[in-house]
């Protein structure tokens, strides 16, 4: 895995919160990026560094949502 891959995986998961009006769920984000939930965990830190979005944990999930 190098810097490009998790690259395409943040862009991918940017793209699924964008076309959800900015706010999913691991879970939701998972089944719209066909993602595997550490390639998905390293895309949601890629972003969340960047300042690109939100992470909120509640009693049921993780949902993210675009900054």
């Amino acid at each position: 895995m190098n810097v490009e891959t998790i690259g395409n995986w943040a862009g991918a998961t940017w793209n699924a919160l964008d076309a959800a009006n900015g706010t999913l769920t691991v879970k939701g984000l998972k089944k719209a990026t066909k993602l595997k939930e550490k390639e998905l965990y390293a895309a949601i830190g890629w972003l969340a560094r960047e300042g690109k979005l939100n992470v909120e944990e509640n009693e049921a999930d993780i949902v993210v949502t675009l900054a």
